[in-house]
């Protein structure tokens, strides 16, 4: 790869952006350190490839605002839903090997999913929230998500929210357990470690779901979003706060107390959300599936460029959503301030959270990573992030 020239620029309270930055794409730096000006970012990373060859890879900002620990160029942090594209594609590697198909039912690998009228769900229902165990009913137990048992039977007595596959609802939570546990039963190994041994430590990607023990990194604390800038009568937070019962508000709330960015929650094999990276891991690891020779065949890619489920609401986001093999799709923002994807149509990825972002545009081989440690009030992307993604296409060549 051509050295490309190196970035240092300050910002305030004594903390800077660094990396590296190709020419053409000055502008999409500009934007990154806009974020810190006008947009109250504290710490972030980007990183983007194209054809291969990384052009962007820059962070700053503070990692710990109790310490001032500035964002270093390997400073990771939990990027939630993000993690659910490192599930997807364990589970793809494992349909390209043979080894299942999306149109096998799910309960011909996993006899106990058949419970509460699960029975006829498919491979690729499970992958694109069609499942009908977009959350649980009952209260989770105090810490309930550490105990992969537990919340595998969990989901087993769960009654249907819906007829496998007449509704969708996004698993935020649920995913963990449902596409985690197929992968688990057809690999014969935890998700973590079959995402470990096919995917990060060949292509040497920082991308951990499950931080094993000893793992010495350097983690970001995580900023909550502010009550504040919450918009309550966006219609998925209306719902939430109005209808614990519904399946907005279950997974909303029904948690069992758990405290995602913690040490505890760090190690858990939680393939929903509670991955490890930055930005460099998630543009490497889209940059991987796209590739020639790389994690997925042209077959699998010519189908994720094309939406497989879409539906006007989504039965948990309260609102249209989008994927195709478990990976977001553009999704359209509601209201007046942002909380959708807008990325083009061959693209996919997902959404983490607050704001983080991974997504593979195959189109023009390009893959785009951000991260960042204070987060947006929204489950889908914000200005932060989206301003990055458009500033990019604007810059790119047509």
């Amino acid at each position: 790869m051509p050295a490309q020239p190196s970035v240092r620029r300050a910002l305030s309270k004594g903390s800077r952006v660094e990396g590296f930055c190709a020419p053409d794409l000055l502008p999409v730096l500009d934007a990154f350190e806009a974020n810190f000006h006008e947009r109250g970012e504290v710490g972030a990373s980007l990183c983007v490839t194209l054809r291969g060859e990384t052009l962007i890879d820059v962070w700053g900002g503070i990692a710990d605002q109790a310490s001032g620990a500035p964002w270093q160029r390997d400073t990771v942090c939990v990027v939630f839903s993000c993690t659910k594209g490192a599930a997807a594609l364990c589970l793809h590697l494992l349909v390209q090997d043979g080894a299942i198909s999306c149109d096998d039912l799910v309960e011909t690998i996993w006899p106990g999913f058949a419970q509460g009228g699960k029975a006829g769900t498919t491979i690729a229902m499970m992958l694109d929230h069609r499942s009908p165990v977009p959350h649980f009913r009952e209260a989770i137990k105090p810490d309930g998500f550490l105990d992969w048992a537990y919340m595998v039977e969990r989901v087993e007595q769960e009654e249907a929210f819906w007829k496998p596959g007449s509704k969708q609802g996004y698993h935020g939570f649920s995913y963990a357990w449902t596409v985690g546990q197929v992968v688990r039963l057809v690999a014969g190994k935890p998700l973590g470690q079959f995402f470990h041994e096919r995917v990060t430590r060949p292509h040497d990607i920082a991308f951990f779901v499950g931080l094993p023990d000893g793992t010495d990194c350097d983690l970001a604390r995580l900023i909550p979003a502010e009550r504040g800038a919450i918009d309550f009568d966006n219609p998925f937070y209306k719902t939430a706060t109005t209808d614990r019962t519904s399946p907005a508000g279950l997974f909303l709330f029904n948690l069992g107390g758990a405290k995602l960015d913690t040490p505890d929650y760090h190690r858990a094999e939680i393939a929903s959300a509670i991955g490890i990276t930055n930005a460099r891991g998630l543009a490497n690891l889209y940059r991987a599936m796209i590739m020639p020779g790389g994690l997925l065949t042209a077959d699998t890619v010519d189908q994720l460029k094309r939406p497989a489920s879409h539906c006007a609401w989504d039965e948990v986001l309260c609102r249209p959503s989008s994927f195709s093999g478990g990976f977001m799709k553009a999704m359209p923002s509601l209201g007046n301030r942002y909380d959708g994807l807008a990325i083009p149509d061959p693209a996919f990825g997902h959404v983490g959270m607050g704001g983080s972002l991974g997504f593979a545009d195959p189109q023009r081989e390009l893959s785009f990573g951000y991260a960042m440690n204070r987060l947006g009030p929204t489950v889908l992307l914000n200005e932060r992030a989206q301003s990055l993604v458009d500033k990019l296409y604007q810059t790119l060549p047509a």
